[in-house]
């Protein structure tokens, strides 16, 4: 084995080529086994709307009018129609977000994956008619070295963030339409 000049042996070609084998296979053995549990901070909230499911979904599914309404959310941009493959950018409570639409069920459910600062998200929103409007579900599970990391405090920012989303969009679904609403 060659020594650099510290004196310290230098790492051969073949057993670089080990570790990174070895690494590869550590991490996707990890990466089964964490995807096989359940995630560190995990979340559901639900509320019955009193409004068209026209009018929540439309809200839900135009990423670019969220911060409209939802305070929360400082800037959202989707790159394309919402779409499985599509992605959007939005940046929320100082962190920007990279996520990739995964479902798309017109007026029954939208799903994406998130990556944010050492964080992947998964969220998910359910949309049910009902006779009294539309029962919204939204679920959320972060996975991560952070999540992991800082358990608690990810768990109590799903449980605080997602009740204050599902009210929000309450709100807005059931304000009277103004033109502005309108695509």
């Amino acid at each position: 084995m060659a020594r650099i000049a510290s004196g310290t042996p230098a790492m051969t070609q073949s057993a670089r080529f080990a570790l990174r084998h070895l690494l590869l296979a550590a991490r996707a053995a990890i990466g089964a086994t964490l995807s096989a549990r359940a995630a560190p901070a995990q979340g559901s909230a639900r509320i019955l709307i009193q409004a068209p499911v026209d009018r929540v979904w439309q809200l839900l599914s135009d990423m670019d009018r969220w911060p409209s309404w939802n305070p929360a959310i400082d800037r959202a941009t989707l790159d394309r129609a919402v779409a499985p493959g599509a992605v959007f950018v939005w940046k929320s409570q100082g962190f920007q977000v990279t996520s990739t639409i995964r479902t798309v069920e017109s007026h029954r459910r939208l799903e994406w994956t998130g990556v944010a600062f050492g964080t992947r998200a998964f969220h998910s929103w359910e949309l049910q008619v009902v006779d009294a409007g539309v029962l919204v579900t939204t679920k959320e599970s972060f996975t991560g070295w952070l999540p992991w990391l800082l358990r608690g405090m990810m768990q109590r920012k799903l449980d605080d963030t997602l009740p204050r989303w599902l009210a929000t969009l309450k709100s807005a679904a059931e304000a009277p339409a103004t033109r502005m609403d309108t695509p």
